[in-house]
């Protein structure tokens, strides 16, 4: 498994993927600042109820504005929870395209997974997207105990980016049924997938290209369990 996470994060940087990696980058990126924007907006009105004076006294204006810095800097800081949540939106806007780099490399002699319908694709991200969103936003209560905190977050995003990623990817060679029969029985296999996506989600900065590693490294993973599960000749079983 780490000889695949390896091989995905060369790949993630190769030419097939580089044509990919600038919009999937720039899409991480806008939808994260539109979160940014959009938060901060909140809480400047939040401040503005609170401090109703604020534009006749002084002290109650110094007051809203050094809030007002120390909420975006906090929300710059709050953005590493949102980063898991957004990743997932862009794969599913651009994992059958990424996916497809990745099985040529990985696999050229097997037969290519079919692209997702859009409303199945939609569905996915849709679904993580919102449990990450949930599963973070409930991480951040732990943030006020030492120890958990980090263990908290670091395990609720292995979970939820080893099972994600890996129904993308697994999703394009099998149906939902044998999906859901193949997560089961390689529960503990693709935790250890989620816990280096979760690694690679604490890297900062690296983290915004965890769609474009997510896939390259997911399709090496669901193939081979698929694989294993559905022989003769390691060909995938077709959905």
């Amino acid at each position: 498994m780490v000889e695949d996470a390896l091989a995905a994060l060369r790949q993630i940087f190769a030419p097939p993927y580089r044509a990919v990696l600038w919009k999937t980058l720039g899409l991480t990126l806008a939808l994260l600042g539109l979160a940014f924007i959009s938060l901060h907006r909140l809480l400047i009105l939040a401040f503005a109820h609170v401090l109703p004076a604020a534009s006749q006294n002084a002290a109650a204006a110094w007051v809203a504005t050094a809030l007002s810095f120390l909420s975006g800097v906090g929300l710059i800081a709050g953005l590493a929870f949102l980063v898991t949540p957004v990743s997932f939106l862009v794969a599913g806007y651009f994992f059958d395209e990424l996916a497809a780099a990745a099985e040529r490399e990985f696999a050229p002699d097997r037969p290519p997974g079919r692209a997702l319908p859009l409303p199945d694709s939609l569905w996915l991200s849709a679904k993580f997207a919102t449990l990450s969103l949930l599963v973070n936003a409930l991480a951040l209560f732990f943030m006020l105990i030492p120890g958990l905190n980090a263990v908290a977050f670091f395990a609720a995003n292995a979970y939820l980016s080893g099972r994600g990623y890996f129904e993308f990817a697994a999703a394009r060679v099998v149906s939902f049924t044998e999906l859901t029969k193949l997560r089961q029985r390689n529960e503990l296999r693709i935790l250890g997938a989620g816990l280096i996506l979760a690694a690679f989600l604490a890297i900062p900065l690296l983290n915004l290209l965890t769609p474009l590693f997510g896939a390259a490294f997911m399709v090496r993973v669901a193939g081979r369990i698929v694989s294993r599960n559905y022989p003769p000749g390691g060909r995938f079983k077709p959905p």
